[in-house]
């Protein structure tokens, strides 16, 4: 590996972050971040998927079959993650009008949201019946925030790997560790291509890991940990140009 794609090195301007690096910190928090969440919210709230839909679609229909309870919270997660998507497009193009990158917004706003999601889920505890107006309005704001961190991974971090859902992640990752082994050649293109999409699935499992057992620890005051992950991220400086 060249020296200029490592941590960063020492000298007059401090710590040096190449574009690789960046995208490495971006990548591994944000898919830390959403396993988190999916985790501690999928527990706190009775089943509800935040980070993507599919699985609320399927919850749905068997929640009909079964005539269990918490299916009005799956159905209302649509909506609200299609308004979340839709607002971060708008945040988005506003901004590059302005000549202005929006990662570092939509950042803060997702952790502002998650923020609101751990404060009002703490306050609101014990949230009662997955269908009432408590445990619905608690889940909608982690489902904004995971709506908004969906639309970052589409409009502003398109060439990394998938931070919220890793079945295409280990889905690619299969294909290149088979081919591999199968004796073809990976390029630099197809390698780096495998360090990303394994750094994101092992940033998830870790999240995912790290939200069952906070939210079981601390209920829903766990959440600040990923609002603090992404205010970390929003200290990540922008790679410096070489000279």
């Amino acid at each position: 590996m060249a020296s200029g794609d490592r941590l960063g090195r020492a000298g007059e301007q401090g710590i040096v972050f190449t574009p690789s690096l960046r995208d490495a910190a971006i990548g591994v928090g944000l898919a830390f971040v959403a396993g988190f969440v999916d985790a501690a919210a999928f527990i706190a709230l009775t089943g509800l998927f935040t980070a993507h839909v599919t699985g609320n679609f399927v919850l749905i229909g068997a929640e009909l079959v079964s005539t269990s309870t918490g299916v009005l919270a799956k159905l209302l997660a649509l909506p609200t993650f299609i308004l979340a998507v839709a607002l971060t497009r708008l945040i988005a193009l506003a901004l590059e009008r302005r000549g202005t990158s929006p990662l570092r917004p939509l950042l803060a706003l997702e952790a502002a949201v998650l923020i609101a999601f751990a404060n009002f889920g703490a306050a609101l505890s014990p949230l009662g019946s997955p269908d009432g107006a408590r445990a619905i309005g608690i889940g909608m704001l982690g489902v904004a925030a995971m709506g908004i961190q969906n639309g970052i991974g589409r409009l502003v971090i398109g060439h990394l790997a998938a931070t919220t859902v890793m079945t295409v992640n280990v889905t690619q990752a299969v294909i290149d560790i088979t081919d591999h082994l199968c004796g073809t050649k990976l390029g630099a293109q197809a390698g780096a291509r495998l360090r990303r999409t394994l750094s994101a699935v092992l940033a998830f499992a870790a999240g995912a890991l790290a939200g069952a057992f906070g939210v079981a620890a601390l209920s829903f005051w766990c959440v600040l940990v990923p609002a603090l992950v992404l205010i970390g991220l929003l200290a990540v400086p922008d790679p410096t140009p070489p000279r």
